[in-house]
């Protein structure tokens, strides 16, 4: 099984930048695929990027000119750098992992606030 802690997030003006971490512990061997999601207030879970283990990278079209996930192998872990961020970003970013048998597990979310 598979367990997945985030950090890094908090309060930003606009323009700001930060930068969200995901650890995964547990059977790691078992991930296909990370990646970052987002809800809003009232609104569904939106796909925000995501990496395969081989480091090929998805963006939602909205955000690839701002955001970009990366991953550090050695660490299990996988970051995403939000810059030039607008208050439309607020939401509460969920880690997600992806095994080889297509299912997900999700870490407890990490909240999001940008605002002056």
């Amino acid at each position: 099984q598979v367990q997945l802690v985030e950090s890094g997030g908090g309060l930003v003006q606009p323009g700001g930048s930060l930068r969200l971490s995901c650890a995964a512990s547990g059977d790691i061997f078992s991930i296909n695929r990370m990646g970052w999601y987002r809800q809003a207030p009232g609104k569904q879970r939106d796909l925000v990027a995501t990496i395969t283990a081989g480091g090929n990278t998805n963006y939602a079209d909205s955000m690839k000119d701002r955001f970009t996930i990366s991953r550090d192998n050695s660490k299990n872990t996988v970051y995403l750098q939000m810059n030039s961020l607008k208050p439309e970003d607020t939401a509460v970013y969920y880690c997600n992992a992806r095994d080889l048998w297509a299912r997900d597990v999700w870490g407890q979310g990490t909240q999001v606030t940008v605002s002056s």
